[in-house]
């Protein structure tokens, strides 16, 4: 079928969250929590002029991360590798980090002080750092321009994505069940709704005509709750009143006649750890765009700047933003492609799924004209060496309005169109 016929047509779209307290979720905060710490500290470090025993000075651009989480019923596993000359403390990071969350007490399935919290982290392998601190062309002495010595960390494909149904340019169904899930440990936190537990998840259809968003067709909500409350009625009155209508309304789209399910299975009391295992990076989909474009399928969280899954997947959700941000279209897809130890981008492809004012061919001219994609220039001009990455790793990468979230700025948008203008 033509995408013009498509677009004419009635349809629904699905998209899913999950709140912080989420066993994924609970290991994707801790992963980057360990991040941030070594970031901070090497930084400190490195200003303090340290030197190491074996001779190495601190150096934040020297940190290599992979960290992985894994959580279950009372116990904490952190493993991965990791280059960097400050020590942090893995079990007291992951404290923190569940304290924060809420898991405080034994009675919500999980407590912070009293869980296990293994370390298994390791040095990098040297084979792969040898790529990704002299990429293969200044190993080969072909250039001497700086920022051709940070080779990409991992091959692979990095999917942006950006569209003018919200003004965060996200689209409509994960940025309403993104935000029914930071409502609903907003309440948990204030007190407004002091039984719920953290763990939770979010679900909204949207039914969309020609191509745009009209209305929710159903809600889904399950939220851990205090054993003590019994009546599923009140929980369900209650998410509908303090969660559910203030971020609908707030959204400006009608929903008073969607299907509402709050905890459709009943009692939801076992939660967190003790009621799933958790991993990092297994919520790649709700870190993103909730199915709605393409994923290249590598995870973000424990990962530092140099690794591409991260770094690139920012850069081309920023490239999309801007395109869409400028006027070029409605709706915008970008791929970008590496391989490891290789500084510049094997492929860029602009998408704008036929909503473009000018052909994708010409954008992606522009963007190649505007942005430089490599490692080294995404991680300068997104400033990501800095910890800022514990607060990603709940609630989406995209679509926040932070200012340390540095690629959701829309700051390429004039040179973008001069630059159209130029090639048409």
């Amino acid at each position: 079928m033509a995408m013009s016929q498509l677009a004419q047509e009635s349809y629904y779209f699905t998209s899913e969250s999950v709140t912080e307290g989420h066993p994924d979720k609970v290991c994707d905060q801790i992963s980057d929590a360990v991040l941030d710490a070594i970031l901070e500290k090497e930084a400190r470090l490195e200003a303090e002029g340290y030197v190491a025993p074996n001779g190495q000075p601190a150096n934040v651009e020297n940190v290599r991360c992979a960290c992985e989480t894994f959580a279950t019923t009372g116990t904490i596993v952190v493993a991965g590798e990791i280059r960097t000359q400050a020590y942090v403390d893995v079990q007291e990071i992951a404290r923190k980090t569940l304290k924060r969350i809420g898991y405080d007490r034994a009675k919500y399935g999980f407590d912070c002080e009293t869980c296990g919290v293994i370390s298994m982290i390791h040095g990098q392998s040297p084979d792969i750092a040898q790529g990704v601190d002299e990429s293969f062309d200044a190993q080969a002495g072909r250039t001497q321009d700086p920022l051709d010595r940070i080779g990409a960390g991992d091959q692979g494909m990095m999917f942006g994505y950006a569209s003018d149904e919200t003004d965060v340019l996200m689209p409509m169904p994960i940025y309403l069940a993104q935000s029914l899930a930071k409502r609903l440990a907003d309440v948990r936190k204030s007190g407004e709704l002091a039984y719920l537990r953290p763990d939770g998840k979010t679900q909204v259809t949207v039914r969309y005509e020609a191509d745009r968003p009209v209305e929710v067709s159903a809600i889904v909500v399950s939220t851990q709750h205090d054993p003590e409350v019994e009546d599923m009625g009140v929980i369900r009155a209650d998410v509908t009143e303090h969660v559910i209508a203030p971020v609908l309304d707030a959204a400006n789209i009608p929903w008073k006649n969607a299907d509402i399910y709050v905890n459709p299975t009943g009692r939801f009391v076992v939660g967190g750890p003790m009621g799933d295992t958790g991993l990092t990076g297994r919520k790649i989909i709700v870190d993103t765009y909730g199915g709605m474009g393409r994923h290249g399928g590598g995870a973000f969280s424990g990962k530092d700047c140099t690794k591409v899954d991260r770094s690139a997947a920012y850069a081309a959700r920023w490239v999309a933003k801007n395109i869409v941000a400028a006027g070029l279209a409605h709706k915008c897809e970008v791929q970008l492609a590496y391989a490891i130890g290789v500084s510049h981008p094997l492929s860029v492809l602009v998408d704008t799924k036929g909503t473009g004012s000018v052909s994708d061919r010409v954008i992606e001219a522009a963007v190649r004209r505007v942005f430089d994609l490599r490692p080294g220039a995404i991680i300068r001009d997104l400033d990501l060496r800095r910890p800022i990455f514990e607060k990603t790793a709940a609630y989406g990468h995209f679509g926040r309005k932070d200012p340390d979230f540095t690629w959701e700025a829309t700051n390429r948008t004039d040179e973008l169109k001069a630059a159209v203008a130029e090639l048409v």
